[in-house]
């Protein structure tokens, strides 16, 4: 039995060797250094390269992502900075390039409406169903304490009944 496991396990290992070469990232990949103004500029970059997502990627956010729109992304916010631009001014530029998906924390606006009402909808109908189920324990209580009552009631009738045969 201990042969087979070790077998199966063996067999597993050298079936996900492959797999785990080419995973791994490749040395020659070359690494962006980027030199800033003020610490500020770098902080900036930071948070915007991690609130922006990559439309390729569709749930990465750009600073993560190694897909060749990202790389874009990430240079064009470093040089729309270096220009003098604001968080709100990069933010607006690559929204009107890519829509409002590109940004993590979408507007509220009439496409996106639905986005916003549908957990806050989901968290009153779990509020009420809470209650409703709740309501419905106690009424199913109520009801089994008096049909225990009825049915005691019942059984010392017939226990009278059965008393007072000779």
């Amino acid at each position: 039995m201990k042969r087979s496991t070790l077998a199966l396990t063996l067999a597993s290992a050298l079936l996900l060797l492959p797999a785990a070469v080419f995973a791994e990232e490749k040395p020659g990949t070359p690494v962006a250094i980027t030199q800033f103004d003020s610490a500020e500029q770098q902080a900036l970059f930071k948070e915007l390269t991690h609130e922006l997502r990559c439309p390729k990627c569709q749930n990465q956010n750009i600073a993560d992502s190694h897909a060749v729109v990202a790389v874009d992304m990430r240079n064009k916010t470093l040089e729309l900075l270096k220009a003098g631009q604001d968080k709100e001014q990069v933010l607006a530029y690559m929204k009107s390039r890519y829509g409002d998906f590109v940004h993590y924390q979408p507007p509220v606006n009439s496409s996106t409406l639905l986005l916003w009402i549908v957990p806050a909808l989901m968290l009153v109908l779990l509020v009420l169903s809470v209650f409703w189920r709740r309501r419905g324990q106690h009424s199913g209580a109520d009801s089994v304490v008096s049909k225990h009552t009825e049915v005691a009631g019942e059984l010392d009738q017939l226990i009278e009944q059965y008393r007072r045969k000779p």
